[in-house]
C-alpha cells in the first residue's frame, strides 16, 4: 500500500506542471489531470499485488475471505494520495520548488508510518490518537489484517477515514480556489 500511495502522491504533485501544455491551450475540469494521474498508478499496484499474491501461495500463506478488503483499503489509499496531491499539485503551480521537497515528504511520511514496524508500538492514550491521525496508519493496519490476519482495524481506522475525509475536501476547496489561476501561472 505505501508503494501505491507514494507512486500516485508524486505522479499527481507534478502532473499540472508536466501537463503546462495542455492547460494553457483548452478549458476543460483541471481535476482531471492529478485524478488520472493518481488513477494510472493502479496498474503498478496490480501487477505488485500479483506477485505477492504469488509470492503468499509459494509461501504457503492461507488465503482467506479478508483477503477481499484489500480493494477498499486500496481505494482509500488512493483517495489519501490524490487529497494530498490535490494539495501539493495547486502549490507546485504557484511554488515550483514544492517538487524539490516531496521526496523529503514521502520518505519522513514513511518512517511516521507503520511500514517498517508494527502498529501497536504506540499502544494508549493521547499518543495513540495523534498517531492515528496519519491517515496512511489505517491502510496499512488494514492491508496487513487483510492478507496476514492478525488484530483487525479498530477505532483508528475510524480517526484516519476521518483524517482522510478532510484532507479531501480541503484540498479540493484548495485546488478549486486555485484552478483560476493555472493556465495565467503554469
Amino acid at each position: 500500500p505505501w508503494h501505491l500511495f507514494s507512486n500516485s502522491l508524486t505522479k499527481s504533485s507534478t502532473s499540472l506542471v508536466g501537463n503546462a501544455n495542455l492547460i494553457t491551450k483548452v478549458y476543460f475540469p483541471r481535476i482531471i489531470i492529478p485524478l488520472s494521474s493518481v488513477l494510472s498508478s493502479l496498474l503498478d499496484f496490480a501487477i505488485s499485488l500479483v506477485i505477492t499474491l504469488l509470492a503468499m501461495v509459494f509461501y504457503k500463506v492461507p488465503f482467506t475471505w479478508t483477503l477481499l478488503w484489500i480493494v477498499p483499503f486500496a481505494f482509500l489509499a488512493i483517495i489519501i494520495a490524490l487529497a494530498i496531491g490535490l494539495w501539493f499539485s495547486a502549490l507546485n503551480v504557484q511554488y515550483r520548488d514544492v517538487h524539490q521537497m516531496l521526496p523529503f515528504i514521502t520518505q519522513t511520511w514513511l518512517y511516521i508510518t507503520p511500514v517498517l514496524y508494527p502498529i501497536n508500538v504506540s499502544e494508549g492514550g493521547l499518543m495513540q490518537i495523534i498517531y492515528n491521525l496519519n491517515p496512511m496508519v489505517g491502510v496499512v493496519q488494514g492491508f496487513r489484517w487483510a492478507m496476514f490476519g492478525g488484530t483487525p482495524p479498530d477505532i483508528g481506522m475510524l480517526i484516519s477515514s476521518g483524517a482522510v475525509f478532510v484532507l479531501l475536501i480541503t484540498g479540493f476547496l484548495y485546488f478549486r480556489h486555485m484552478e483560476k489561476t493555472f493556465a495565467d501561472v503554469v
